[in-house]
């Protein structure tokens, strides 16, 4: 009897669904999730539990209240991210992936009600991690175009020997950049042709937040004005070279704690090998000996 009472609540249920979302003009969930993957600039495939997550969240994101100044400050974050959402949107998508995580509380409290306040901690986990996704994102971005800058500054030097043409400089490097960095350049040479070029390299400057390309921005924005630069680029050159020098050693630093780790594993395994050929040893001895 209770079996039959489940399956009538579900199906019940299914079908309420069914009706107000046709009465409401839903989205079916294919197409939801052919929206999502249009706006993804990676080939990944978009699951069905992010669709419906997603689903929640923008309907949530209307009612959210945000200060004006964080929501400016986040839309930037987003946007230097490569990431489509608005600020409400993802925001109330980190507070639906929390709230579905906090949901495993009510069979926890039914089978098992230690683990509830571990369910808790892992929903404000998830809540922290998803918060902090995009400045994740932004740092790593940022990480792989500033091991791209000393290059860039070294092409800068040699460039501004024969052309001060800044536009240019930076069309002829975008063909060898990587993608992150590429992608940035083409942003910002076409935001060049459309407005100002110094207010340009202002936006370009402010989209990453780095303090090396800071640098680089306004030594270009001096030969906008008609300084020299050569001089001064030659200097920043200089010291890139020796930022690059202290990264490539801090990263060397980090190589001998995974060598250290198989080191001790190939010790243990000559150890056993001489452990066991002297135990065989000793045995064989003793049943001789008897």
């Amino acid at each position: 009897m209770q079996i039959l009472m489940i399956l009538f609540a579900v199906f019940f249920a299914m079908g309420l669904f069914f009706i107000l979302a046709d009465f409401l003009k839903l989205p079916t969930l294919a197409a939801e999730k052919a929206m999502l993957s249009a706006v993804k600039e990676n080939s990944q495939k978009t699951k069905n539990i992010e669709v419906l997550l997603n689903g929640f969240a923008v309907r949530i994101a209307r009612y959210l209240p945000i200060d004006e100044y964080k929501k400016i400050r986040m839309r930037n974050t987003l946007n230097a991210a490569g990431m489509k959402e608005t600020p409400e949107e993802f925001i109330a998508n980190a507070l639906v992936k929390s709230g579905a995580t906090a949901l495993g509380i009510i069979p926890a409290l039914i089978i098992f009600p230690l683990l509830a306040p571990i369910i808790i901690i892992l929903a404000i986990i998830v809540y922290f991690k998803e918060i902090r996704r995009a400045d994740e994102k932004l740092n790593a971005k940022r990480e792989k175009i500033e091991i791209e800058l000393p290059r860039f500054v070294a092409t800068v030097t040699q460039e501004l020997k024969a052309s001060r043409d800044v536009l240019s400089i930076l069309e002829n490097f975008k063909k060898n950049a990587g993608a992150d960095f590429a992608k940035e350049l083409d942003i910002v040479t076409a935001d060049m042709r459309s407005s100002s070029y110094e207010a340009a390299l202002t936006r370009f400057e402010a989209r990453i937040n780095s303090t090396m390309l800071s640098d680089i921005t306004r030594g270009l924005i001096g030969v906008l004005r008609g300084d020299d630069g050569a001089m001064y680029f030659q200097m920043l050159s200089h010291d890139m070279k020796q930022l690059e020098l202290q990264r490539l050693k801090a990263q060397a630093m980090k190589i001998p704690s995974k060598i250290r780790i198989f080191s001790f594993l190939m010790l243990m395994c000559f150890l056993m090998t001489y452990i066991v050929i002297i135990i065989s040893e000793i045995i064989h001895s003793l049943s001789a000996m008897l």
